[in-house]
């Protein structure tokens, strides 16, 4: 069994799912994910999959091979990775918006265990991450690129966002702005190797639980540094919780108030069973709280700009959670 593109999860949201990467399920044994083009090493996704193996993260598709061969220039070109198939698998565009319409919360605290176990996993020296921990702030020189990645974001989504929601967005620049001002402040903190795309479609629900998966980063941020405090994964996780509820909205004639209570307690669910869990790793100071909220408005930046360059009908999901927030 093969398949490619939006295809392979959920054609609704589409977002930093494989756009021209082909998976071939071979024997209900194994994944294939062919990599179209092949792309240039080193990428994070074959380091990542060593450490986590190493330190016995097992909350994954399990790893099994990275192919890769020589180009003609000498560079080494990375063609597939090959990983377990887990079997009655679902991705959170196809679960958690069937919990959002029956409004069962109790799985959230299963996703902040996991995301808690994950960055506690990278938080782990191995021989290929010796040193996971960096505990720095992040003024650099030319600037503090959180604050300027954020900054750029928010210009982004105001340019590119027309009509009613566009004009509806420029009245509320400055709030927008005054929210992702604590970056421009924030100190010294936790850097860990993060998952950078972590988002429910990113976990599957299968026959024996959870798992995450594409390791790869966010493929709408180029250039970002590997190295991110926590609070940007979790910030990523906690507003695609507002997405699926967005979601069961639009697709599933959802309650708006009713779905917007389910949101909430998800989400503190979540958070609560993520610190919970760190804390009983030992890893409590991996998480920098400040920075959740500026995190969460960036990643809704992101939507919008990924909406008005890939899939012009997403954007309901960010405008409905910054409409719920801005009223």
């Amino acid at each position: 069994m093969s398949s490619t593109g939006g295809a392979v999860r959920s054609a609704e949201r589409g977002f930093e799912v494989d756009q021209t990467n082909h998976s071939v399920v071979v024997g209900e044994r194994v994944v294939v994910k062919w990599l179209t083009p092949p792309a240039p090493l080193p990428q994070p996704a074959p380091d990542v999959f060593a450490h986590l193996t190493s330190v016995g993260f097992t909350a994954t598709a399990t790893p099994y091979a990275a192919v890769s061969r020589r180009a003609d220039d000498g560079s080494e070109l990375l063609l597939a990775l090959v990983t377990a198939y887990l079997p009655e698998a679902a991705d959170g565009w196809e679960w958690c918006v069937d919990e959002a319409v029956s409004g069962g919360t109790s799985f959230a605290a299963g996703l902040g265990v996991l995301a808690a176990d994950l960055h506690a996993a990278m938080a782990t020296p191995s021989a290929t991450f010796p040193s996971p921990v960096r505990h720095a702030g992040p003024v650099r020189a030319g600037g503090n690129p959180w604050s300027l990645r954020a900054g750029e974001a928010l210009e982004e989504a105001l340019a590119l966002t027309g009509g009613e929601d566009g004009d509806w967005l420029a009245r509320r620049a400055g709030v927008l702005r005054a929210e992702l001002a604590p970056l421009a402040s924030a100190g010294v903190t936790p850097l860990i190797r993060i998952h950078g795309d972590l988002h429910v479609g990113q976990i599957l629900r299968w026959r024996d639980g959870y798992a995450v998966i594409d390791f790869d980063g966010n493929p709408t941020v180029a250039g970002a540094d590997p190295f991110q405090p926590s609070a940007r994964d979790l910030a990523q996780l906690t507003t695609s919780l507002e997405h699926v509820g967005q979601v069961a909205i639009r697709r599933r004639d959802a309650d708006p108030e009713v779905i917007a209570g389910w949101a909430a307690t998800a989400r503190a669910t979540l958070e609560s069973a993520y610190l919970g869990r760190l804390d009983e790793l030992g890893h409590a100071a991996l998480l920098d709280r400040s920075l959740l909220r500026p995190f969460e408005i960036e990643q809704e930046c992101r939507e919008l700009v990924y909406a008005a360059r890939h899939l012009p009908r997403w954007r309901y999901a960010p405008m409905g959670v910054l409409r719920s927030r801005y009223r």
